[in-house]
């Protein structure tokens, strides 16, 4: 096995919490409270103050072949309980961890956001709905103007609404791959519970994009015994109300005519039988059908993929029970003789150790990223499996991270803000989640027909400032235009301008 290289001074201390079970999904702040907070260690910005996203802190090796090169962007769902913290909810960042897209979902935590390929078409996809160590909700599908042309969620006998937010893959045959949860009754005198008890079953379901039709469904308990699970029964635990979460599915994938599901409670990847809805094989756990030494152990583990040469990959929270990081890992598998073998693993440049989430996504260059769950950070290793890319931000968690191209224009209009001092002026403009923006005109005249240019600036993240050389120049209408890279007017031309509202109390 390849032990990976770390990058040397891009470490930054970080506290380890451990939650007792499951994924820490729990309800982020948001709502009417929140309205007037602008939080500390988050943007603001002139022009849209109604968000206040996390800021990103990027760490990059020298001449690494990194995101920055590859002018790729992260995709995470920042969330947090904390009111004093950052917003939360979808959030695109270039590789200087600056913000392109925001979208503040409230009271709805946004999970798993991501680019995927939907009739032939990038689309983004992420869930929403209410959160615990499960949720029940559905996701959103949006296309490159982030106008919503879809949403997904579980049928029946699930019936419709029940949608995990562990998983949200679109397969290339049009449907889409989903988890949920039910109380389920359960003799759990086996693992010192009441005989007539009650569990979280988990099901997954393949459903049709189109029609909602379900193509597949698989019931836990049909073939996973309690007895399979690691996470110990709590006191008071099993009942109706308080169910025992005995297997906590938190990934579903294809794999060739299969699906390979990760049970973090289990400890343990099943090869469902995509024909058959039955289990082929056990990875990890107390039943594993295959034979594991001490570097292919792992525990409370997320994202099992199988990979284009025939290996595994998974995000490994912890390996031992004395761990103190968690780890990417690969590995080979041997089928025939029941073995398996550990690749490569990606450590981080610290002691970050992650109880719950995480993932790890395979870039077409080789390159690995990795999302470090409940640790506020996501990385990036090249093919040698060093640490050339290491973000933080300022806002609890993201379940996943994934980095990719994305090219959007959005549906609605640029928003400007005219800040007067005194004899000076500026306007200050962003386009929320337009990624072809290469600079700002400010453009002024009797009306917005007439209206011509009086300054140009280059963009400069999210928000840009674009002052005013003589204020006398201005007409009865300000607005700005963006303009694409050849000095093309993108987006519908321009955007008004309106006066700022009064502060408060001034």
């Amino acid at each position: 096995m390849t032990r990976h290289t770390t990058l040397t001074g891009a470490g930054l201390a970080v506290a380890v919490t451990l939650a007792l079970a499951g994924c820490a999904g729990e309800r982020a702040s948001g709502g009417d409270d929140d309205a007037d907070v602008t939080p500390a260690d988050a943007w603001s910005f002139v022009s849209r103050p109604d968000l206040t996203p996390p800021i990103v802190t990027v760490s990059t090796a020298d001449d690494a072949a990194s995101l920055v090169r590859d002018d790729m962007y992260a995709f995470l769902g920042p969330k947090d309980l904390d009111r004093g913290s950052a917003m939360q909810g979808a959030m695109i960042v270039d590789a200087e961890g600056n913000p392109v897209w925001i979208a503040n979902t409230g009271e709805n935590s946004a999970f798993d956001l991501r680019v995927q390929q939907h009739q032939g078409e990038p689309v983004l996809t992420y869930w929403v709905g209410r959160s615990g160590f499960h949720g029940r909700g559905e996701i959103v599908i949006l296309d490159d103007t982030y106008s919503e042309i879809g949403r997904v969620t579980t049928a029946d006998p699930l019936g419709p609404g029940n949608a995990d937010m562990h998983e949200t893959t679109i397969t290339p045959q049009g449907t889409m791959l989903l988890l949920a949860y039910v109380t389920a009754p359960a003799d759990l005198t086996a693992v010192g519970g009441p005989r007539d008890g009650y569990v979280l079953e988990g099901h997954v379901q393949e459903v049709d994009i189109a029609t909602g039709e379900v193509v597949f469904d698989w019931a836990s308990l049909d073939e996973v015994p309690v007895t399979e699970s690691v996470h110990e029964l709590p006191e008071g635990g099993g009942t109706r109300t308080e169910p025992y979460d005995y297997i906590h599915l938190n990934g579903v994938s294809l794999d060739g005519d299969g699906l390979l599901v990760s049970a973090r409670n289990t400890g343990t990847v099943y090869r469902l039988d995509r024909a058959t809805a039955t289990v082929d094989w056990r990875l990890g756990g107390r039943d594993s059908d295959f034979t594991m030494d001490a570097d292919t152990q792992f525990a409370w583990q997320h994202d099992a993929q199988r990979r284009a040469d025939g290996t595994i990959t998974l995000f490994d929270n912890q390996s031992e029970a004395d761990a103190d990081r968690s780890r990417g890992l690969r590995l080979a598998l041997d089928e025939e003789a029941m073995t398996a073998s550990a690749v490569a693993e990606y450590l981080p440049p610290d002691d970050r150790l992650s109880a719950t989430q995480g993932n790890l996504q395979e870039l077409p260059n080789g390159n690995i990223v990795i999302g470090w769950g409940s640790q506020p950070f996501y990385s990036e290793f090249d093919r040698d499996g060093d640490l050339v890319y290491d973000a933080t931000f300022t806002a609890g968690t993201s379940y996943r991270v994934y980095a990719s191209p994305w090219t959007a224009t959005p549906a609605t209009a640029p928003d400007a803000q005219l800040i007067e001092n005194g004899s000076t002026a500026s306007v200050f403009a962003s386009w929320n989640g337009a990624t072809d923006v290469s600079s700002w005109q400010l453009v002024s005249g009797a009306d917005e027909a007439s209206a011509v240019e009086i300054a140009r600036v280059p963009r400069e993240g999210f928000e840009t400032e674009i002052p005013i050389p003589d204020t006398g120049s201005l007409g009865a209408y300000v607005g700005v235009r963006a303009m694409d890279a050849d000095g093309d007017v993108i987006g519908g031309g321009s955007a008004r301008i309106a006066a700022p509202e009064p502060t408060p109390g001034g």
